[in-house]
């Protein structure tokens, strides 16, 4: 599947989500991938690394002598996040998924400041971060064209259901 919901069928092109499933649990079930501890390999080479919620701050940045509040004011806390070697690049990706109108609405909205924030985190590691969103099918409604629209407008990005492997720069089975 592409941005903005068009294509994919059965392909084994992205990464496919569900309500509450981690990065981890996708990528464990994949062909020719395999999952140790938070690093991810491919064809037995590490290509990347998994950083949930606190685990960017401690076994990503504190590491490398980076301490978040010479930075930014306060921590934000991904739902998932995935650093790929190659890309030089973190991937923060947030997943929403709803079933009734609430509170989601209004924090799409806040993807162009805590993509800054990131952006700011990782400077000085010359780190690349891309924001996105992993949504369900609820957001395809068209009451959600304007804040999608003003995702891609800020430079982050969404998908319905699932990331392309693409998009990440990893390797497709």
């Amino acid at each position: 599947m592409i941005k903005s919901g068009v294509g994919g069928g059965r392909t084994i092109t992205g990464l496919r989500f569900e309500e509450r499933i981690s990065l981890k649990q996708i990528f464990s079930g994949m062909k020719r991938y395999e999952i140790k501890g938070e690093d991810v390999f491919f064809d037995n080479k590490k290509i990347a690394t998994f950083y949930q919620k606190n685990k960017i701050y401690k076994n990503f940045l504190e590491p490398k002598g980076i301490n978040y509040l010479n930075y930014i004011s306060k921590k934000l806390l991904p739902d998932d996040a995935i650093f790929v070697m190659k890309e030089n690049t973190l991937f923060i990706i947030e997943i929403k998924f709803q079933e009734v109108s609430g509170s989601v609405d209004e924090k799409l909205q806040t993807c162009d400041f805590k993509n800054k924030q990131y952006n700011k985190l990782f400077k000085p590691l010359n780190i690349k971060v891309k924001y996105c969103y992993v949504l369900n099918d609820w957001f395809k409604k068209q009451e959600y064209k304007d804040v999608l629209d003003y995702i891609k407008s800020v430079n982050c990005y969404y998908f319905f259901n699932e990331i392309p492997l693409d998009f990440l720069g990893l390797p497709n089975p």
